[in-house]
């Protein structure tokens, strides 16, 4: 004689009567519908790039915005009293980025307790001797910045940046930024002009 075939559970009508196939819906087995999947894969994206933007992924990285339309070299160096008072002893370790960086290290250099350094994004040939001096003794690199920069994370207190960013496409300026903050300790200052 056959053995009788055990009965899928899943497959019973519910026995309350009450609604046919809810034992169905809550089946362990079921699978949640596909378009639910994407539901809460868009809303965790969003919820990630609003946190990221509203400051909390920056890891206690502070950022200032100051927009401009001429060129923020000048407005860099009037910035520097301001900034030592905001950031108090953070100011030891300042790397600046953009171009004429030569003369906001040169500037920062003069107070004795602040070490610093800089980036040109564009070619020192038309520079002046001063400048080509620091490029030599490696105050002053000369680098592309939407590569990563050849610094080690958290090597500078501070980073500023001026002019550097206005021309880069999306695609560069979101690789840009977090290199930029991941060379900072304490925070990322950016001085932009207009387009």
């Amino acid at each position: 004689m056959k053995a009788r075939r055990p009965v899928n559970p899943s497959r019973r009508i519910s026995d309350s009567g009450t609604f046919p196939y809810s034992s169905s819906f809550f089946n362990s087995r079921s699978r949640a519908p596909t378009y639910l999947s994407i539901a809460i894969f868009i809303l965790g994206a969003f919820v990630i790039i609003g946190y990221l933007f509203r400051g909390g992924g920056t890891l206690g990285i502070q950022k200032a915005w100051v927009e401009a339309d001429f060129s923020c070299n000048g407005e860099v160096q009037r910035a520097i009293p301001i900034l030592k008072s905001a950031y108090g002893n953070s100011l030891h370790r300042v790397l600046h980025v953009g171009p004429e960086t030569c003369s906001v290290v040169s500037a920062l250099l003069r107070d004795e307790e602040t070490e610093a350094w800089g980036v040109e994004p564009y070619d020192v040939e038309d520079a002046d001797e001063r400048c080509k001096r620091m490029v030599h003794r490696g105050i002053v690199r000369v680098a592309d910045i939407r590569f990563p920069l050849p610094y080690r994370a958290k090597s500078f207190s501070l980073v500023l940046v001026s002019d550097a960013l206005e021309y880069l496409s999306p695609k560069y300026l979101n690789r840009t930024i977090p290199e930029l903050a991941r060379v900072s300790s304490d925070g990322l200052v950016i001085f932009t002009g207009k387009k």
